[in-house]
């Protein structure tokens, strides 16, 4: 579990990215966004093109990781198993060896993604951030073009 504490020893500073560079990584192409908002959020307050969605409930829930019970109550007490956990870790690989990109996870505000973040790093994923803002920073910066360049944006293959 050393890693877990390396990343606790890591300021909030170190693993954020600016709306600013967020958006020259997208326009470089050196980005992989992961929405960790729950999929109520989504259908509410709406998805960026390109991202890839994991729920940080469900997350943590596939990591073993200690949840609340309105966590748990949000995914309906339902239990990862082993293909599930699968999924997950090949998409997250997929995203970071592959595709080798900088996984920029976003929530709502940023609070989350944070914690995704580190989650992210404490597996050993060094090129896990979170965006400083969130979802609702980064859309308002967006214009219409970067919005439609966003539908280009590398996303995990579809598992086989």
């Amino acid at each position: 579990m050393a890693p877990v504490k390396i990343t606790e020893n890591i300021p909030d500073s170190m693993l954020e990215i600016s709306i600013p560079t967020a958006l020259e990584l997208i326009r470089l192409k050196l980005v992989c966004l992961i929405d960790v908002r729950q999929k109520f959020e989504l259908e509410m307050e709406g998805e960026i093109p390109g991202a890839c969605s994991l729920p940080l409930f469900r997350f943590k829930q596939l990591l073993g990781h200690r949840m609340s019970e309105d966590e748990h109550e949000l995914l309906d007490g339902d239990e990862p198993d082993s293909l599930d956990v699968q999924h997950f870790l090949s998409n997250i690989n997929r995203l970071h060896y592959t595709k080798d990109c900088i996984m920029l996870c976003y929530c709502n505000s940023g609070r989350r993604s944070m914690h995704a973040a580190r989650l992210l790093r404490s597996l050993g994923y060094a090129r896990g951030f979170s965006l400083a803002g969130g979802y609702r920073a980064l859309i308002k910066a967006l214009t219409e073009t970067e919005l439609e360049a966003l539908k280009n944006m590398p996303k995990p293959p579809a598992p086989v």
